[in-house]
């Protein structure tokens, strides 16, 4: 009788390709394969890339070492974002066997007929054009939470931004499709769903494999919002010109949507946001902080934020980080702007110096920290609801309220994967928020 083969994964990047990650597994194990941790002798590695960060594209290489220390007779395949940008840049990285573009990663499979390894990495990589279908997917990282993937792609085009390139235009899953999915999740005794996709917002579109908005993404939430057994739902990054008054309004009195929104904003400066061809100025993400802490005034805002982009003077950089200081914002995703291949941004002139983007970025992390540490504060003596993580952290259980704000407690296995209403007491030499709970009334 044959051993069963073994295959392992390694994701890098977002949460959409941990979602993807989970979905191409699902499909390993269809055909008989076991899977194992990436530190393990495995038969197959399938590592998931990235092209975000100039980072993603560096640690490539050394997971791909790391993959043949275990197994150098292993079949290394490569898929997402990076492969499908740059494929034969994958191929050529001494041990890879097999590159997969956009629209071949979900049929993995089928290229495995014969495990042996190649003499050089063979590519199967689609025009992007023709990344036009939608595959729905979802992950399970852990007990706690499953990231549930609604759309895919975008028609937007930001200079900065080669995810068009990597994942082609805007497309949806069909609403049944996804409340399927979120069924399945919850049948899994998972208590949270956090929604992702490239462009969320965008939802709706392309659902039918057309470009006309079946659904909005107000639908969506609202038909997400009945599913049973779902306990929290919460959405990932969503553009600021596509996060809508009644979408607020409705998470605001939602059964299961909890008070917390990652909005992107890029620049505080309309200047460079224009540079950006980002979709909205300032104003816009002013009128959306204000909307959100009008109806709830507890809910935390995420901001992602570009630092050192071309043309970003110093006096722009400043207008960027009084505009964040003065907003009532919970804290910030800082990312220093890094060159990209066939975007328009890598051509413009007034290219910020690396050292002094670093700089700049070092201070937006510091004012992360004291927005964080402000928000905190303002969520000591409220009563919250806490699920709890599943991980020993140096013998404490951490876990997150609904509005995102992270406790700790001494380890007690008991409490992993279980809702508690607690009263936020004091915050701890780390910065972890410590609590009470609160005894239920019966």
């Amino acid at each position: 009788m044959n051993a069963r083969k073994k295959v392992a994964f390694y994701t890098l990047g977002c949460k959409l390709n941990f979602s993807e990650t989970s979905t191409i597994a699902r499909s390993f194990k269809e055909e008989g394969f076991d899977r194992v941790d990436f530190t393990e002798s495995a038969d197959i590695y399938v590592i998931n890339t990235c092209s975000v960060t100039e980072n993603a594209d560096k640690r490539f290489k050394t997971i791909v070492k790391q993959a043949q220390k275990k197994n150098p007779d292993a079949f290394v395949a490569a898929v997402g974002c990076y492969a499908q940008l740059k494929p034969q840049e994958l191929a050529d990285v001494h041990g890879v066997d097999l590159v997969l573009g956009a629209t071949e990663k979900f049929k993995i499979t089928d290229y495995l007929n014969d495990l042996s390894k190649n003499d050089f990495g063979e590519v199967h990589s689609c025009e992007i054009e023709d990344a036009d279908f939608y595959v729905g997917s979802y992950s399970i990282g852990d007990r706690t939470r499953a990231f549930l993937k609604v759309q895919d792609g975008c028609d937007y085009k930001c200079t900065y931004c080669t995810i068009p390139l990597a994942r082609g235009i805007s497309r949806s899953d069909e609403l049944e499709n996804v409340l399927k999915n979120a069924k399945e999740i919850s049948e899994k005794n998972i208590k949270e769903i956090v929604l992702t996709g490239v462009n969320i917002g965008d939802y709706g579109k392309g659902e039918f494999g057309n470009k006309k908005h079946e659904h909005t993404f107000s639908e969506l939430v609202e038909a997400l919002d009945t599913v049973e057994g779902i306990e929290r739902l919460r959405i990932s990054s969503i553009e600021p010109n596509l996060l809508k008054n009644d979408t607020i309004d409705f998470v605001s009195k939602s059964r299961t949507f909890v008070p917390h929104f990652h909005i992107p904003l890029q620049s505080g400066s309309n200047t460079i946001l224009k540079l950006m061809r980002r979709r909205y100025l300032r104003e816009l993400y002013v009128d959306r902080v204000n909307k959100i802490k009008e109806v709830m005034p507890h809910a935390c805002i995420g901001v992602d934020v570009i630092v050192g982009f071309p043309g970003e003077t110093d006096e722009l950089f400043l207008e960027t980080y009084n505009f964040l200081n003065t907003l009532d914002i919970s804290y910030l995703h800082v990312f220093t702007y890094s060159e990209r291949d066939n975007t328009v941004a890598a051509d413009m002139d007034g290219v910020v110096p690396k050292n002094v983007r670093s700089k700049r970025s070092k201070m937006l992390r510091g004012l992360s920290v004291k927005l964080r540490r402000a928000f905190y504060e303002s969520q000591l003596n409220t009563t919250r609801e806490v699920l709890f993580e599943s991980e020993n952290k140096e013998g404490y259980i951490h876990g997150f309220t609904e509005n995102y704000v992270k406790v700790k407690a001494p380890w007690n296995p008991e409490l992993v994967n279980t809702l508690h209403r607690v009263e936020l007491t004091h915050i701890d030499d780390d910065g972890l928020v410590r609590f009470e709970f609160v005894k239920e009334l019966v």
